[in-house]
């Protein structure tokens, strides 16, 4: 039997050195066989509904770096799209979603499931083809952060319209916490049916919010998730990622149940190791902007989180993704860092 891979051990709690070690949109713009192929298949959501081509993009930073671990090349904003909103990337201005929730009636929004299963023939063919030694990653957007997407139709200034509709209108704003639950929850069991090792929860609006209604959008939306994989599948590992939670980190991985926990760059690698749980992994954490410096900033910034960290379940990664602008060498530079 093949062995299995570091990333799957450390996520069940084990210590490995050198730790494993992937890269939030490892597979993206800075690599120039994207870009060939971006341009060959045209839009991104060309490249995310052709399943042959979504699973090149998700193999391509495995084929030229080695990393650990493979995460599925998609979007966070499927999920609304297979609910019904329109969804469009224009250029050099981010996602477009129409109709908005907060000038519609959620009820009119017809769902089109379907729409998620070029997504789960993407997952078998990446797994179909992962090299030994490495994990597939299936993911998605937690509730509260695909939701203030979906209210203001754009990514907004502190997430403003989906905080206000939070307070002025609670019955609407639960039902689509309650819709995106569900919906989340169907949609990574689709992935882990098609392959997928593991899956992480991407809450990257997280730390726009008070504390209670932290608890309330960001804590329990995603312990229900949780739970709901959990019914279906008791072992497979969860991480966890609330950008911007700071001192909530570990409030949010006792409440919610999540097996990892994903750390942005803001997190102080020293006072992450000293006050989260010594057995609960931890994924990151390293500035995307050290990645882009390279030189002694990057590798001064390795060697303090691999320091903090030493010891205990850790994974490799950045506080969040990658820069289009970062050099190939520099991503060279820290792996050979990273796994001296």
């Amino acid at each position: 039997m093949a062995e299995t891979p570091s990333f799957l051990k450390v996520l069940k709690g084990e210590t490995c050195s050198p730790p494993p070690v992937w890269f939030m949109r490892q597979a993206g713009r800075y690599l120039p066989e994207y870009r060939e192929l971006r341009a060959e298949k045209g839009g991104f959501l060309d490249l995310v509904y052709d399943p042959p081509a979504a699973a090149e993009v998700t193999l391509q930073p495995l084929r030229r770096f080695g990393f650990d671990a493979a995460i599925l090349f998609s979007d966070i904003l499927i999920v609304p799209h297979a609910l019904g909103q329109d969804l469009r990337f224009e250029a050099g201005e981010g996602p477009r979603l129409s109709p908005r929730v907060d000038e519609t009636d959620l009820g009119s929004l017809s769902p089109s499931l379907e729409r998620l299963e070029p997504i789960y023939e993407t997952v078998r063919l990446v797994r179909g083809d992962l090299p030994e030694g490495a994990a597939l990653i299936g993911f998605a957007g937690s509730p509260w952060t695909v939701a203030t997407y979906m209210v203001a139709g754009e990514g907004t200034k502190e997430q403003a319209p989906a905080r206000l509709m939070a307070y002025r209108d609670r019955p609407s704003f639960e039902l689509l916490i309650e819709r995106l639950v569900d919906t989340t929850s169907a949609y990574l069991i689709g992935q882990i049916e098609a392959g997928a090792q593991a899956v992480q929860l991407f809450d990257s609006w997280s730390g726009s919010l008070a504390p209670a209604e932290f608890d309330r959008w960001v804590i329990e939306p995603t312990r229900r998730i949780v739970d709901r994989l959990r019914r279906d599948y008791p072992c497979l590992p969860i991480i966890g990622f609330p950008k911007g939670a700071g001192a909530r980190l570990a409030d949010y991985a006792a409440a919610t149940g999540i097996d990892a926990l994903g750390l942005d760059e803001t997190v102080d690698p020293d006072w992450a190791a000293k006050t989260l749980p010594r057995d609960l992994p931890l994924q990151g954490n390293l500035d995307p902007m050290a990645l882009l410096a390279g030189g002694p900033a990057l590798t001064d910034s390795i060697r303090r989180i691999r320091g903090a960290f030493s010891g205990r379940p850790h994974i490799f990664n950045l506080g969040h993704g990658i820069s289009k602008d970062t050099p190939i060498a520099h991503v060279e530079a820290a792996l050979q860092e990273i796994r001296a």
